[in-house]
């Protein structure tokens, strides 16, 4: 767990908050006031992946951004299960303490089956969608026509090295290997990393115990761990076919392929705007920072 007052040089200037409504020790920032935006994060990353979001969406909202359970620096319980289910009871404890309502859900990579495990379970305190580089979930059930998530080059690898053991091992040392782990996933602007970027994102990792959540969320969906409590929620999704919704997505991801998130969101939202981002991939706001902040400034200023 990183130290409440680590800034990594200046770079993570946000006044740290905690929480335990959901049994263990959850940080958050809170910044800026109105309408609540909440920022949710991936793998293996945590909430400093927001760091340039959230000036510019605090002057006009209030922007919470959580780690998970496992990251950043939020508590890595060792008597608890990281699964899906999990963070989505994490996350409605958050939620439910800071009595947040009217929410507009950002969401890149497992921040989105979070948050759409959120949204459809409690769609009356959901104002907005903004998806990045995940999915929604919902939009392609039965169809056959598009890419199957696990033979992706991130899943792929997953898969191949879970019974040698190269999954875990790589997984359980993140204090060294974030890296490369990101670039699998899909890191193409390797010319904005600095020492500041490495430190902020492997500080974490220290030891195989603090890797825990970050090796079992792949894990939830190549062991097809996640199905039933995906399929517990489709009640809830016509309450949301309303809601203001974008999707921005980095067409080089090598984790989620482009055309299945694209499909699966349109499947929800046929005429909300997709915005494709050529040269990104699947840690956008990384690799475009420049173009995403905007898109998402824009859509909050129609939206409310």
């Amino acid at each position: 767990m990183i130290p409440a007052s680590e800034d990594f040089d200046g770079t993570w200037p946000f006044a740290p908050h905690y929480c335990e409504a959901a049994g263990f020790r959850q940080h958050y920032i809170d910044e800026g006031a109105g309408r609540p935006v909440v920022l949710l994060h991936g793998q293996p990353t945590w909430g400093y992946i927001w760091r340039r979001f959230v000036g510019p969406l605090a002057a006009t909202h209030r922007v919470i951004v959580p780690d998970h359970m496992g990251f950043g620096k939020s508590e890595t319980p060792a008597d608890r299960t990281y699964t899906l289910r999990t963070h989505v009871e994490n996350l409605t404890a958050l939620i439910d303490s800071l009595d947040l309502r009217d929410i507009t859900l950002v969401m890149q990579d497992w921040g989105g089956p979070i948050g759409v495990g959120y949204a459809v379970r409690n769609p009356e305190r959901v104002h907005g969608v903004v998806l990045m580089n995940t999915v929604f979930g919902y939009g392609v059930a039965g169809r056959r026509d598009l890419p199957n998530p696990l033979e992706t080059p991130w899943f792929r690898w997953i898969r191949e090295g879970m019974e040698s053991g190269r999954t875990e091992a790589v997984l359980s040392q993140l204090g060294s290997t974030i890296l490369s782990v990101m670039q699998i996933v899909g890191l193409e602007r390797l010319d904005r990393v600095d020492p500041t970027f490495i430190r902020a994102y492997a500080a974490p990792f220290q030891t195989p115990a603090d890797c825990r959540g970050a090796i079992d969320f792949p894990l939830d969906l190549a062991l097809g761990r996640i199905r039933d409590f995906v399929r517990e929620g489709a009640a809830g999704v016509p309450a949301l076919r309303d809601k203001p919704a974008i999707m921005i997505e980095g067409m080089l991801d090598r984790a989620i392929p482009a055309a299945l998130a694209i499909a699966d969101f349109k499947g929800i939202w046929p005429n909300a705007p997709v915005i494709e981002v050529p040269g990104a991939g699947h840690y956008i706001q990384e690799d475009a920072p420049e173009v995403v902040v905007p898109v998402v400034q824009g859509f909050l200023g129609l939206v409310g």
